[in-house]
């Protein structure tokens, strides 16, 4: 028995994945066992509808068999999960979803518009389900469509959007994988969260897998969430085991819970190799183009320019909190060839989230003055397209006669990302660079 949910938490506060802990407790108490990995899925990151990370969980119950592991802590007893087991009776289906969608439905914030909605199917649905809400905007009617083909239940409150992300969650196939161990504080706890920064970046040094803990440009930790949710912490790593040796490292305040997910976090999984153009509102992407102009400097530190790719001119932009992107874009010159990764929102600029300079312009991008034959003096330039003057005999030049020449690229070829703080959950991993780290 697989379980997706979706939607239960606001701008306000909520939390999905602390409502699932508390699901894998009624599932003990309906005496299930979690099957493999709880998963936590980020759908696209573009679309206005979210509250937060737009995440999705999905849960696999039944009757456990052979070895299992520790995954979490839950009410001062451990949660473990078995790698394979047995499918529960139709009996205990029906109660435990019905128990489930009334957990659901009284955990979703009451005052805000929330849309809550919970699926149970007996096997993974079709994994296009998946890729449908992490790449574009999905039309809910068309995913009840397929639940109903598949002999799906599910339920709903209010609008049926909640849907979309409680069934890519059971899609997800889960191949390409990161992992993240969210520990909750007190239900009683209030106000700014107690997590040592010292003890975040110790713990980071040890166990190399770790990533996206702390900032070190803006000194932010990364760790723990400044909004109202029961998230004391999480630790995201490229292994479990990491996650789990680095927990009891954290210095905090008292965890109440803890739980190990599998996630689609900095797999780039919403990056579409192959889009459509022009791109759609609310659309990630990747793909190549041709710088067309020089990049305009805009207010607030923003930088402007131009790409000549697959499906003609896209306007690109990037903002200046991303810290790293800015001078890499005031750099370019027309001609250079680069590989940019971002999505658009309700209008067609394409916001870039990621850069990759793929080769510098040949084209020639200064012109040297002339020399005077009389004084042997290099000439001086007059301003933009006015020529050139003699600084001795102040004989004059026009533009055109001043030599070009190709001046040294200002960053060497590589890919750039934002600095950890601005960048998205699904940002893909890498080789990274900054500015003048040659």
């Amino acid at each position: 028995m697989l379980l997706g949910v979706d939607d239960t938490d606001s701008p306000s506060g909520g939390c999905t994945t602390h409502l699932l802990t508390d699901l894998v407790g009624l599932a003990e108490d309906h005496g299930l066992d979690v099957l493999g990995d709880p998963r936590l899925v980020r759908l696209n990151p573009n679309v206005p509808w979210k509250t937060r990370g737009n995440a999705a969980l999905s849960v696999r119950f039944g009757s456990g068999r052979g070895r299992s592991r520790t995954i979490g802590e839950l009410h001062g007893r451990p949660v473990r999960a078995f790698s394979s087991g047995r499918a529960p009776a139709d009996r205990v289906v029906s109660e435990f979803r019905e128990a489930a969608w009334e957990l659901v439905r009284s955990t979703a914030r009451p005052d805000e518009a929330t849309d809550p909605a919970l699926v149970v199917v007996s096997r993974a649905l079709p994994a296009d389900l998946y890729r449908a809400a992490v790449t574009s905007v999905v039309d809910p009617e068309s995913v009840e469509r397929r639940l109903a083909s598949v002999g799906a239940w599910w339920r709903t409150h209010r609008s049926n959007r909640g849907i979309v992300g409680a069934a890519a969650a059971a899609a997800w196939p889960g191949r390409r994988r990161t992992w993240e161990l969210i520990a909750y504080r007190s239900p009683t706890a209030s106000g700014p969260r107690n997590v040592d920064a010292a003890s975040v970046r110790a713990a980071a040094r040890r166990e190399p897998s770790l990533f996206l803990c702390h900032d070190p440009r803006t000194r932010r930790l990364m760790v723990a969430p400044h909004t109202p949710c029961p998230i004391l912490f999480g630790l995201r790593a490229t292994t479990p085991e990491a996650a789990v040796r680095a927990r009891p490292q954290i210095r905090s305040e008292p965890v109440d819970r803890w739980l190990l997910f599998r996630t689609n976090q900095a797999t780039g999984d919403h990056l579409r190799g192959d889009p459509t153009f022009p791109l759609a509102k609310f659309t990630p992407a990747r793909f190549q183009g041709v710088v067309l102009a020089p990049p305009q400097s805009l207010r607030g530190g923003h930088v402007a320019f131009s790409l000549s790719g697959p499906g003609g001119t896209t306007e690109c932009r990037v903002f200046e909190p991303t810290k790293v992107l800015p001078p890499i874009a005031r750099s370019l010159r027309p001609g250079d060839a680069l590989v940019v990764w971002g999505g658009t929102g309700a209008d067609p600029v394409f916001r870039v989230e990621g850069i990759r300079l793929v080769a510098h312009s040949l084209a020639p991008t200064a012109r040297l003055p002339p020399r005077c034959p009389t004084c042997e003096r290099r000439a001086r330039s007059l301003g933009t397209a006015r020529g050139y003057k003699c600084p001795g005999c102040h004989r004059r030049w026009p533009p055109e006669a001043g030599r070009p020449v190709r001046q040294p690229p200002i960053v060497p070829l590589g890919t750039y990302h934002p600095t950890p703080s601005a960048r998205r959950h699904l940002a893909p991993r890498g080789p990274e660079r900054s500015p003048g780290s040659d």
